[in-house]
């Protein structure tokens, strides 16, 4: 079977992000890149836990979806417009985690209130405005707002992350989930005293280059 590799990581993916609780239901839904230029992504409708390989479906590198297939996840355009804009590329997770929500349901950012935002690429991690699920629109503006980043959160949504292949998205988006969740709680608790600096961020990010999970 074509793109085995890819098949087997984009599988053991949607199984650890159920594993995760990162998004109940089907509500979640990941993809990976494929040789030709195209993408795999899951099936409309499926829950995570239960995707095996015959449910995956292949988009190509035009966006158009071969005959004698399931219906891609209605979030496939969002999947598809992030691979022909970051060529850095090779996996790409959404899902509803729930503190990543419950921020993106009040449009915030995650700011630096620690060193740790820096494992999305910047100094912040961007909540993308809002638009109708599944939409060009939306695709255009989480696009757009993933520059300089792999990781936003999504207006009245949810989050979505992308690695060097699904795995490295997944376990992205879990660092997302965590940093907040840890924010949030701190907002109960007053809010951070102090933000880090642009330039303390700066520092972070010259370092963290070299750091283990970005490659």
């Amino acid at each position: 079977m074509a793109w085995s590799k890819q098949r087997a990581q984009l599988i053991a993916t949607l199984h650890g992000m159920n594993n995760a609780q990162l998004s109940p239901g089907a509500s979640g839904n990941a993809s990976a890149r494929t040789a030709d230029g195209g993408m795999l992504i899951s099936a409309t409708g499926q829950i995570a836990s239960n995707v095996r390989p015959a449910d995956l479906v292949h988009i190509d590198s035009a966006g158009r979806i071969t005959d004698k297939q399931a219906k891609p996840s209605s979030e496939w355009r969002m999947h598809w417009q992030i691979y022909q804009d970051h060529p850095d590329a090779g996996g790409v997770l959404h899902c509803h985690s729930r503190y990543a929500t419950v921020l993106a349901c009040q449009r915030q950012n995650i700011p630096a209130f620690h060193y740790m935002v820096a494992i999305a690429g910047g100094d912040s991690i961007p909540c993308a405005p809002y638009a109708l699920y599944g939409s060009e629109e939306l695709s255009l503006l989480v696009s757009q707002t993933l520059i300089g980043q792999k990781a936003c959160l999504m207006a009245n949504h949810g989050q979505i992350a992308y690695g060097s292949n699904p795995l490295k998205a997944l376990d992205l988006a879990k660092e997302v989930e965590e940093l907040a969740a840890n924010y949030y709680l701190s907002l109960q608790n007053g809010g951070p005293a102090t933000l880090l600096s642009k330039q303390e961020m700066a520092d972070v990010l010259s370092q963290y280059a070299d750091y283990g999970c970005q490659k």
